[in-house]
């Protein structure tokens, strides 16, 4: 896996994005189970700069969109214009045609704006006045939203949360790091701008095909079963983890397995993707929401609660 060793060098090592190493893996392992992520943060956490980044030395085309109330679903997907020179309407592709796509506070587009997304993100596709159009691969969506915003925001549906493959929640950082950051602060944003791609495009291509075949025993894929179904029987749960959450937890484990250098998937690797793999999943019931139970505090019962398989 030389290319994760290499962004790890240039990332986390060489302090470019302090302490975002968990972002980083989590990011590089949806884009290798092709799916897509919902990154929680408050403003001036260095969510777009890390998008950005992992992009630039994935060599993967990026672009980001900022949303708004008055944005309209043609301005990300695109439309047809008339040229007047050939008598002909041409296509004018939004942003949506990239490998990576940053939805900036997507919360904060209408409802009509934000379902714009679904096809991309389920068929990987667009249809544009009838006419569809295939996208390009690799294909994410890493969409952000501000938790603390709650006027002129429109929330994300149950339904549409449970399109992105994980929820990935990032904070601030450590004093000593912030204070790192501080002094070094010029010295990132340089070498952000200049950062060049460790991987080609067709090679990121094989390796996305190649994590898809990591071996899964019996007994692993009984303790991710067990693990989604523990969600729905948490007292403190109203809908827990449906089979797309057990689909979430393998793809993302098997990613996460490769990236580690491994062609198995052990419990460790379950453990680590199950949180950014259910919380966005997990609706709690009222009385427990006002009493301070967070779906993150389900999960961990849940994973105290569920046997680990034995070797």
């Amino acid at each position: 896996m030389s290319f994760i060793k290499e962004i790890r060098r240039i990332l986390i090592d060489g302090e470019v994005l302090i302490e975002k190493e968990k972002e980083i893996y989590m990011i590089v392992s949806c884009l290798l189970a092709r799916g897509h992520a919902l990154i929680e943060g408050v403003p001036g956490v260095a969510k777009t700069y890390t998008a950005k980044s992992v992009a630039k030395l994935l060599d993967l085309d990026f672009r980001r969109v900022q949303m708004t109330p008055d944005l309209l679903p043609s301005d990300i997907i695109g439309y047809y214009i008339f040229d007047q020179r050939t008598g002909e309407f041409k296509l004018r592709k939004g942003p949506i045609f990239t490998n990576i796509l940053l939805v900036d506070e997507v919360n904060r587009a209408s409802p009509r704006t934000q379902s714009a997304l679904l096809e991309a993100m389920q068929e990987r596709q667009v249809t544009i006045e009838g006419n569809t159009f295939k996208l390009e691969e690799p294909f994410m969506v890493l969409a952000t939203q501000n938790p603390i915003e709650m006027e002129g925001v429109f929330p994300l549906p149950e339904a549409q949360v449970d399109r992105f493959l994980a929820k990935i929640v990032t904070g601030y950082t450590t004093h000593r790091g912030f204070v790192e950051m501080l002094k070094r602060i010029h010295e990132i944003e340089v070498t952000i701008e200049s950062l060049k791609p460790v991987i080609p495009r067709d090679l990121l291509l094989e390796e996305i095909a190649r994590s898809g075949n990591v071996r899964v025993d019996e007994s692993v894929l009984d303790y991710i079963a067990s693990i989604v179904e523990e969600t729905r029987k948490h007292p403190a749960v109203r809908l827990g983890g449906s089979p797309r959450a057990g689909i979430a937890i393998l793809k993302l484990a098997k990613a996460w397995a490769y990236l580690d250098g491994r062609n198995y998937v052990i419990p460790d690797d379950v453990k680590a993707v199950a949180k950014p793999a259910l919380i966005h999943r997990v609706i709690l019931k009222p009385e427990y929401e006002l009493q301070g139970v967070t779906p993150e505090r389900v999960v961990d019962d849940v994973l105290t609660k569920v046997p680990v398989p034995r070797p």
